[in-house]
């Protein structure tokens, strides 16, 4: 469901069947568990989930294009249909927030920011939640959409699949408007209805009861942000379809959460624990209170009806710790991350270059990896968090065969508008799910869009985060021609220079042979960013754009 109201503040308020009030979320801590919930939804760890990788659609960046867009969502081994319908609803929403944001740029850039969970991955029913942030210039607004895939008869559904026809949805909707009856006016009771798109975000608690979300500003006012009610599994049992019937089932058995989403069987998890949800935190593994983004866990106040009051800024709430693969406990002290091929070429020496690739991992990364291992070339991996925790083999293959792991924020949203305990959570998790799984702990950030504020700047400063941008692009964030990437990449290759590439499109990954051969054959050898600033090293707060440039006589802010 698509609300056009914007959603004020980040609050959340979570009405339950058997309560007499307004129950606020979780508290501020990105790792506390929020037990008795009966509107939290337990995510599935998409690491456990085998043949799962991650599809990402872009757009924009600071120095081009009109607005900042970074969706993404799930891709299952055997479930063509899934992929499909998530695919074409990426498009749909990019077609339409296009045409509502024009092509003028502005001051501060429309985002979209699409980020998904697992609601359930079995052989019986899988169901994908999709939490979208809009920002338009005024602040952020947020809505969910839960599709469901049947692996018996392939076909995908939205939420109302659940349900078994036009009656079910009726007795629901009644259902519904009786548990908000004693709510208070600010609960619009009567805008609930059978019809429209009101019931597109449904999933099952482990009590097997049917949480019914409803998006910001939707039914209450937005500063109250989520409503969601949960139906008592027995009163919802009745209204299910067959497909319904069974995802509540495996919810109740535990096979929901088993990693199972087709005939495959569930590889294991590298990250430790079960989390309950965070910008967008959102991502699966837990469950929720939410958010798109990198909006980081932001910490709620007690105050009444779960108004959260910790920051100023409007923007995406952020799931209490929903992150995939449970809460990531990074290992004590964990070392920076650096390169184990760091120190072998001597750059003040020789010509250096840094290939640098930014999103992922994704479907492609695997077959990138292949290549800069059999022509011996390295590079630094800027990794988005959500995708890096969902595929943690990738991780660990970056680590080992001497590629450097930065940091992309956790959702990919723009950084350089919200404060500093949003900036500093996106970047805190995004750094904690990677050092649990290679042992080191990221320090090197580049912001999303390469947007760069002086908040931002501040935040990195305090923890220990040097910032990366680039000095040539390969212009190839939405894919393009082969040829015209790697034509781009080597023209504007020099001593020195930060290479801005994609591993999520194929296109990107097809160029780097032919980029690779170029350049050798122009002198170059291919090193990890540090290795650039040799000796003098790289300082937290400052920005680097290349190794040629004085980047080290940038002020502090």
């Amino acid at each position: 469901m698509h609300n056009k109201r914007f959603a004020f503040g980040i609050a959340l308020l979570v009405l339950s069947t058997g309560g007499c009030g307004l129950a606020a979320a979780a508290g501020p801590e990105r790792n506390v568990l929020v037990p008795a919930e009966p509107t939290m939804i337990d995510f599935v760890d998409p690491a456990a989930v085998s043949g799962l990788s991650t599809e990402t659609v872009t757009e924009g960046h600071a120095f081009h294009g009109s607005r900042y867009v970074h969706i993404t969502y799930p891709s299952l081994a055997g479930a063509p249909a899934l992929a499909t319908a998530l695919r074409e609803q990426a498009q749909r929403q990019l077609r339409d927030f296009r045409t509502r944001t024009g092509d003028e740029i502005s001051a501060s850039r429309p985002e979209l920011n699409v980020e998904w969970q697992l609601a359930a991955a079995s052989p019986d029913a899988v169901g994908v939640r999709l939490r979208t942030g809009e920002f338009t210039g005024a602040r952020w607004e947020n809505s969910t959409r839960t599709l469901w895939y049947d692996p018996r008869s392939g076909r995908t559904t939205g939420s109302t699949g659940l349900l078994a026809g036009d009656d079910a949805r009726r007795r629901l909707a009644t259902l519904v408007k009786e548990q908000l009856k004693d709510r208070g006016a600010q609960v619009e009771r009567d805008a609930v209805t059978a019809d429209g798109d009101q019931f597109d975000s449904m999933a099952f608690n482990r009590a097997g009861d049917l949480v019914v979300e409803f998006d910001d500003c939707q039914l209450t006012p937005c500063r109250l942000g989520r409503l969601a009610v949960a139906v008592p599994a027995g009163r919802a049992a009745p209204l299910l379809s067959e497909l319904g019937h069974r995802a509540q089932q495996a919810t109740l058995d535990g096979t929901a959460h088993s990693g199972r989403a087709t005939s495959a069987a569930p590889r294991s998890a590298d990250t430790p624990g079960d989390r309950q949800d965070s910008p967008q935190n959102d991502t699966p593994g837990t469950s929720q209170n939410d958010t798109p983004s990198d909006t980081p866990g932001t910490s709620q106040n007690d105050t009444p009806g779960g108004i959260q009051n910790d920051t100023p800024d409007d923007t995406p709430e952020s799931p209490q710790n929903d992150t995939p693969g449970g809460p990531f406990a990074a290992p004590p002290r964990s070392p920076a991350a650096v390169s184990n091929r760091a120190g072998t070429v001597n750059c003040a020496a020789t010509k250096c270059v840094a290939l640098t690739f930014d999103d992922g991992p994704g479907p492609h990364t695997a077959e990138l990896l292949d290549i800069l291992k059999r022509e011996n070339a390295r590079a630094t991996f800027f990794v988005v968090g959500a995708n890096a925790a969902a595929q943690p083999e990738l991780l660990r293959r970056m680590s080992d065969e001497g590629h450097l792991v930065g940091n992309h924020s956790w959702s990919h949203t723009d950084l350089s508008k919200p404060g500093t305990a949003k900036i500093a959570d996106s970047l805190e998790r995004t750094r904690d799910a990677v050092a649990a799984v290679i042992g080191q702990a990221p320090t090197l950030v580049r912001p999303p869009y390469g947007a760069v504020s002086g908040m931002l700047r501040n935040v990195a400063r305090d923890q220990g985060f040097p910032l990366v941008t680039w000095d040539v692009d390969a212009f190839d964030q939405q894919g393009g021609a082969t040829q015209d990437i790697v034509d781009r990449s080597v023209r504007g290759a020099h001593p020195g220079a930060i290479i801005l590439l994609h591993d999520i499109h194929r296109d990107s990954v097809a160029a780097v042979p032919e980029i690779l051969k170029r350049l050798r054959g122009k002198g170059y050898t291919f090193v990890t960013v540090p290795e650039l600033y040799g000796p003098a090293g790289m300082q937290a707060g400052r920005l680097y754009r290349s190794g040629s440039e004085p980047s080290r006589k940038q002020p502090l802010t």
